[in-house]
């Protein structure tokens, strides 16, 4: 029956109006969805309500925006690299691979589809120093806003609009122009991106069971459905059993290396669509998590087949 302040913003009519309206979402909110109001200050006529520029969690502003502005304020994650930062540093550990109670799993929330798309901009994934990441990722004009992609309304991809220039069955096969790098280390260079992605980020899965195993000597797993995901493997099989899977049993035994790690593995998997939205931004968020842990594994897991990023101008980064 109430939406939380907290929440109201994305999750309730009144609090999204409120907040587009004044800056500020106020009290609790009553319960509702996100319906015709918060995008049509006149549902019946279709008028969009004049919403142009967005401030993401990091505090980075994106303005000069059309409708998509909306869709950005609720897509764009609740956390960022300086929110890890920010965490590893009131945990004043002395040592990325010291295990710290102080140092919390941190989630940047579902679906932060505009994070993704503006890469670095934003800084919506964990960004490690000394390396450079792709910025947004453009699509061709006419078809580089959320709500030229997606139906507004059904939320659907408008396929029909892909096939201008794309040919495909599935667009999880689509890949992008200058993508001419085994980025997973697979052998295969022609399947699309979102399957480049997928075997990243089971890379860097085993990399992190590895380090739980063998640096902090807690084993961890994970459950996409089950907060706060990340939990105590206490068979040691490498699998989230049905027992493990519970708030009691939360994995309390980060370092600053593996929260990194773990904070990128949940931005890679709470966007389904990474892949379409700013796969390579993603893709160099994966390989430096991997690095990153395998710096201190005594077994580093093989890098020397995986890729970064591309040659010449393709490289975004």
């Amino acid at each position: 029956g109430e939406i939380p302040a907290s929440c109201a913003k994305c999750h309730s009519t009144p609090g999204a109006v409120s907040f587009l309206t004044s800056g500020s979402v106020g009290a609790v909110s009553p319960g509702t969805t996100v319906e015709c109001a918060v995008c049509h200050t006149d549902p019946a006529s279709g008028t969009l309500r004049a919403h142009t520029s967005v401030t993401f969690p990091s505090g980075a502003v994106v303005e000069n925006l059309g409708p998509e502005a909306i869709c950005m304020e609720c897509h764009q994650g609740r956390a960022s690299k300086s929110s890890v930062d920010s965490t590893i540093a009131g945990a004043g550990v002395a040592d990325d691979d010291i295990v710290s109670p102080a140092i919390r799993f941190i989630n940047i929330h579902y679906y932060a589809a505009a994070a993704n798309q503006f890469g670095t901009v934003v800084k919506g994934g964990y960004e490690y120093n000394g390396k450079t990441y792709d910025a947004r990722f453009s699509h061709i004009t006419g078809y580089n806003a959320c709500n030229t992609c997606h139906d507004p309304h059904t939320l659907h991809i408008r396929e029909e609009l892909c096939s201008t220039c794309h040919t495909f069955t599935d667009p999880k096969d689509l890949r992008f122009y200058g993508s001419f790098m085994d980025y997973d280390g697979d052998g295969n260079m022609t399947e699309g991106v979102y399957y480049e992605l997928e075997g990243l980020k089971n890379k860097l899965y085993q990399t992190m069971q590895r380090y739980g195993r063998d640096v902090t000597g807690y084993p961890i797993v994970y459950d996409s459905h089950t907060y706060p995901y990340f939990f105590n493997d206490t068979n040691n099989n490498g699998q989230a059993d049905e027992n493990e899977v519970n708030y009691g049993n939360s994995y309390t035994y980060f370092t600053a290396r593996l929260i990194r790690a773990a904070y990128n593995y949940q931005v890679a998997q709470k966007d389904p669509a990474a892949y379409a939205h700013g796969g390579k931004y993603m893709i160099e968020l994966m390989y430096d998590s991997i690095e990153d842990l395998n710096s201190a594994l005594p077994d580093p897991v093989n890098i020397t087949v995986m890729h970064r990023g591309d040659e010449g101008h393709f490289d975004g980064s």
